[in-house]
């Protein structure tokens, strides 16, 4: 079994008034990834849907140099209608992101929580929102 120490928050990078559902999210990253799957162990559609798109056991291919120890997470959004950096989570999103962070956390307690853009070498903005709010959370359970 892998050793988790990160899970790693993302955005899908698609505008609030365009969908991005879990088989488009699955289309391209195949097509990116040469066949190899959704690189996100898990994506969130705006209904706040969670699919498991990789098995935990598998490495992920969402955050370059992290993936060893690593899950990864991503909400569909991250931009506004004119496709800017913006937290376009639905309450539904919300609700599921927390839900799966606890359990997760469940079951990787020491795993720290951070968004993408907060990983060293990173110049993106996703996931478009402060993963402190999370990390915070589950710091005064």
């Amino acid at each position: 079994m892998r050793e988790i120490s990160l899970i790693v928050v993302h955005c899908s990078a698609t505008r609030s008034n365009q969908r991005f559902t879990v088989d488009m999210l699955r289309a391209c990253h195949n097509a990116r990834f040469h066949g190899k799957g959704v690189g996100y162990h898990y994506y969130i559609e705006r209904d706040g849907k969670v699919y498991q798109t990789r098995d935990e056991a598998e490495v992920g291919i969402h955050a370059r140099h992290y993936n060893a120890h690593s899950i990864g997470i991503c909400y569909e959004g991250g931009l506004d209608e004119k496709g800017q950096a913006a937290d376009t989570r639905t309450p539904e999103q919300r609700a599921a992101l927390i839900a799966l962070l606890r359990s997760l956390k469940m079951d990787y307690p020491d795993a720290e929580i951070m968004g993408h853009r907060e990983l060293e070498g990173v110049h993106k903005d996703c996931p478009s929102f402060e993963c402190s709010e999370y990390r915070d959370y589950f710091a005064n359970l």
